[in-house]
């Protein structure tokens, strides 16, 4: 069956048969037994204190402080899992471990952290340090004061879904200290004093100095860098992904690539299919500095409402390995850091852009660029079918979610143009729904894109995985008894549908 994703071994887990459900309601009183919404802990914290690896806590709506969570793993199988019930859990008190952070998840691999509110600490929203295989998903940081989610060697860390905002000092997102496979992705961060999302090896800290194999992608990053920095700022990030971002109005650089702090320069790099306009009192588009070498850029859309700084500036000791084509760019670049100021016709006579254009004004190209509609208007010749293939590896879908190539060729920037026929078929597949085939079930309404995660009725994880078609098929073998829960994280990012399976 053609589109179709199979998920036999995918959704084996061993479920620890000894594993529980703790909940936390506003309500509740430590002592009772925390084993049911009529019998939860009043805090967080007590209950983090209790739980081990396959263990899970459902905080009910309401206000709450925040909570530590140390020196306890779960597992690829059992991770420990906290989890907001809804949207309408707060929190607006730092932990007690260190005062300054919301949730502080420190020397402890495989937690989920899902859903939570948390605004207003002296710090972080949120903070991972010393762990591995760590996930913060579907949670909005907003109102702290230094970063709205924060980690440091915190290796194969899954950022996804979050809404961070409003870090009255630094960065909405910032990830840190040598820490490897990183996975930053769907996220919105927005009007923060610096950068939208920081990348930072710094080697001073220990260990290599080096960020290497993030992907960085899907996000959406406005109004950002007031009192400097970039929307996606990599120092010190190599062999990495960044592709389908959108960047808008921010007040300093787009994409930076350079080394201050850490152990190496930003090099190996893959930046493709961006879309980034930035504000008129921002920086270039895309900033590339000593010695990072090796760094591709393909489709991207790089416009600069700026009255002279341009789309490309790079230096001339990271010009060894460059590659840059298929570009739509603002008519001002340079090759050296920007002593010197080219056209494109100047820039493609040192072999570079040769498949590029000038960008037109942003009314031209997108459909409604003043309410942040930044999808290629139809006739935007110079965007649709125009870019390269060579990202066919990386970029398989825009950042709605929908397949690429769609039509004769791929778009350039972060959407991939629809026909009507296309997009009436996008409206269809967002209405989940469940076909029993007698050994296993069908669930169709799925976009590529999605992210899935199944749970049982108490919240407890049971698999979780991105979507690559338009239906999957879960084998009735692999799932347990009983009802579970289906959560699609769809494009709209901090929502998601539920659909229950019933399973006896």
């Amino acid at each position: 069956m053609k589109n179709l994703l199979l998920l036999t071994g995918v959704l084996i887990a061993s479920i620890n048969s000894y594993a529980a459900t703790y909940y936390v309601s506003q309500n509740g009183n430590n002592s009772n037994n925390g084993l049911s919404s009529l019998t939860a802990f009043s805090t967080i914290q007590h209950a983090s204190e209790l739980i081990v690896a396959g263990d899970s806590v459902i905080v009910m709506p309401g206000t709450y402080q925040g909570f530590d969570f140390m020196n306890v793993n779960g597992t690829q199988s059992n991770p420990v899992v906290f989890m907001a019930s809804s949207s309408g859990v707060i929190i607006d008190s730092p932990c007690s471990y260190n005062n300054v952070d919301g949730v502080n998840i420190e020397n402890a691999d495989y937690v989920v952290v899902n859903g939570f509110h948390v605004e207003g600490m002296p710090r972080a929203g949120i903070r991972v340090a010393l762990s591995s295989h760590v996930t913060i998903s579907n949670n909005k940081c907003t109102d702290n004061f230094k970063w709205g989610i924060f980690t440091g060697f915190a290796d194969y860390i899954t950022i996804e879904n979050n809404e961070c905002s409003y870090s009255a000092d630094e960065h909405g997102i910032y990830h840190s200290n040598s820490a490897d496979h990183a996975i930053i992705r769907n996220n919105i961060s927005h009007h923060n004093n610096r950068c939208g999302i920081h990348m930072n090896g710094d080697v001073s800290m220990g260990g290599d100095g080096v960020l290497s194999d993030a992907k960085v992608y899907g996000n959406i990053i406005y109004e950002n860098g007031a009192a400097g920095g970039s929307g996606i700022n990599c120092d010190g990030v190599v062999n990495s992904q960044i592709f389908n971002n959108l960047l808008y109005e921010n007040h300093a650089s787009g994409i930076s690539l350079y080394q201050i702090d850490a152990g190496a320069p930003s090099t190996g790099n893959k930046v493709y299919n961006n879309t980034v306009v930035n504000a008129s009192n921002g920086r270039w588009c895309l900033n590339i500095t000593d010695d990072c070498t090796a760094n591709q850029v393909l489709n991207n859309i790089f416009i600069n409402k700026h009255s002279w700084r341009g789309s490309i500036v790079i230096a001339a000791s990271a010009l060894q390995g460059f590659v840059s084509d298929y570009n739509v760019l603002t008519n001002v670049l340079s090759p050296d850091g920007d002593a010197t100021i080219l056209n494109l016709n100047q820039w493609q006579g040192l072999g570079y852009d040769l498949h590029s254009t000038v960008a037109g004004s942003v009314n031209s190209i997108f459909q409604n660029p003043a309410s942040a509609n930044f999808h290629p208007l139809n006739s935007a010749v110079a965007i649709i079918d125009a870019g390269s293939s060579a990202v066919s590896s990386i970029v398989t879908i825009d950042l709605d979610g929908n397949s690429r190539p769609s039509g004769n060729g791929y778009d350039i920037g972060a959407y991939e143009w629809q026909t009507l026929s296309e997009v009436l078929e996008t409206v269809n597949q967002e209405i989940l729904q469940v076909h029993d085939a007698g050994t296993e079930f069908v669930i169709t309404g799925m976009n590529a894109g999605d992210h899935f995660i199944l749970c049982d009725m108490n919240g407890k994880l049971i698999s979780s995985a991105d979507v690559k078609s338009i239906q999957l098929v879960l084998q009735k073998q692999n799932l347990p008894s009983g009802i579970s829960i289906l959560r699609v994280n769809s494009k709209n990012r901090i929502q998601y549908k539920s659909v229950k399976i019933l399973n006896l």
